[in-house]
């Protein structure tokens, strides 16, 4: 099952790596994919084409922090 849910995983995933290999260390320099789902339109604060809202931003972060909240909250009680 679990080789299953790879070779699942992995259907979409094509393209090259180029990488740095300097005394026993492995460096990736640079990676590309004609499925990427990286814009360059999309990562930047200014126009977006409206695809990121800065309102969206404090929901992130309030769940985000729910587990913060939750570690601090047992740790008062001494659990």
């Amino acid at each position: 099952m679990l080789q299953a849910m790879i070779d699942r995983s992995q259907e979409s995933v094509e393209g090259k790596v180029r990488l740095k290999l300097y005394k026993g260390n492995v460096i990736v320099t640079g990676r590309e994919s004609p499925l990427s789902l990286y814009s360059e339109e999309l990562v930047t604060f200014e126009d977006d084409h409206g695809a990121y809202d800065q309102k969206d931003a404090a929901g992130f972060i309030r769940l985000n922090a729910l587990r913060l909240r939750t570690l601090a909250a047992r740790r008062r009680r001494g659990a």
